[in-house]
């Protein structure tokens, strides 16, 4: 091995201390910050979801109830939601019926079925998340609009909007 010259010192154990320790001041710190911003992302993209979604609830309730000729409100919440309406020209009955099918923890999808006379012609997902508690349709008083009101909820994000809809006159 090689001897060290009289003039040559090398690191102390203090001083190989001090380094580690800042080396793991800095690694904590940085991994801290990689931390915060994953979860930032991730209660961005759930509240994302969560708008999308009572977008969507929104824009397919609004437009078969403003096509609608008869509507069916039952339930205290309003649902199952029944529009009926007949094609001009035509004369063919239309039935949209909207329902709030089971989810995982409690929360619900919004479901929409479309018949033609009694023929069903098709059955989707309109909603995810969705409140059943927070989540409405009803008549205003001494008005012959409704108001459609959807909370969808992801996490700890959730979000809510509000749409009065007003049918088309016989």
């Amino acid at each position: 091995m090689k001897k060290l010259k009289k003039g040559e010192r090398g690191f102390t154990l203090i001083e190989m201390l001090v380094v580690i320790v800042l080396i793991g001041l800095i690694s904590g710190g940085i991994t801290a910050a990689i931390m915060q911003i994953l979860t930032i992302n991730h209660r961005a993209s759930n509240h994302m979801i969560c708008v999308r979604q009572v977008q969507q609830a929104g824009k397919e309730v609004s437009k078969d109830t403003l096509q609608a000729q008869a509507v069916n409100v039952t339930g205290s919440q309003g649902f199952p939601l029944t529009l009926t309406w007949e094609e001009w020209g035509t004369n063919t009955t239309h039935t949209v019926t909207y329902n709030l099918t089971d989810m995982s923890g409690g929360l619900k999808r919004l479901q929409r079925a479309h018949y033609i006379g009694s023929t069903p012609n098709s059955v989707n997902i309109v909603a995810e998340y969705i409140d059943p508690n927070q989540t409405s349709f009803v008549q205003v008083a001494g008005n012959d609009s409704y108001e459609f009101r959807v909370t969808a909820t992801l996490g700890t994000e959730s979000e809510t909007r509000i749409y009065e809809i007003k049918p088309r006159p016989d």
